[in-house]
């Protein structure tokens, strides 16, 4: 049991490296690997506003390269890491593409469906069912996060006041 959550903290840091590199661009940095063999096939972060595609989330981009890597759309045997809990759109693709585990990082109290409003990736509705495993480095992937969001609001707010004395000087 240790040593899988070991092996989990360990991807997880490695989902946090690519959301890190969502954030150094502007992106909610949302980050994802996905492992088949303890060996990463893919890794993908969030591109969403820098690609201006709702469907650029980090764990539909790895799920895409993990399918091309091992030329099929089933992607059995795999385990997706993801610093935040997937949305309703990215469980979907979880369930579609036969991910066998997810395993994430913080919850997401407005859009997760893997255990927070719903569980799609365990429903056994479904004709697959991926094994959740939630919360794995949940305080450095909710860190992450919210520092990027409360980065984000005093921007624009400072952006608002610049704005603010710009049309005060002009109307001067």
């Amino acid at each position: 049991m240790q040593y899988q959550v070991e092996k989990d903290e360990k991807f997880m840091q490695l989902a946090m490296t690519e959301a890190q590199k969502a954030s150094n661009i502007g992106e909610v940095p949302i980050g994802a690997v996905i492992v088949k063999d303890n060996e990463v096939i893919a890794s993908a972060y969030n591109l969403r506003e820098t690609e201006q595609r709702s469907i650029a989330h980090a764990e539909l981009l790895a799920i895409d390269e993990a399918c091309r890597k091992v030329g099929s759309w089933r992607l059995t045997d795999c385990t997706l890491y993801v610093t935040l809990e997937p949305c309703a759109m990215c469980s979907g693709a979880i369930v579609l593409s036969r991910v066998e585990r997810v395993v994430y990082g913080a919850f997401d109290p407005k859009g997760g469906c893997a255990g927070t409003l719903m569980n799609l990736l365990e429903d056994p509705r479904f004709n697959h069912q991926a094994a959740v495993t939630p919360g794995v480095c949940e305080e450095e992937c909710g860190t992450m996060l919210s520092a990027f969001f409360r980065d984000l609001r005093r921007k624009r707010k400072e952006e608002k006041q610049r704005s603010s004395i710009i049309e005060n000087q002009k109307e001067t």
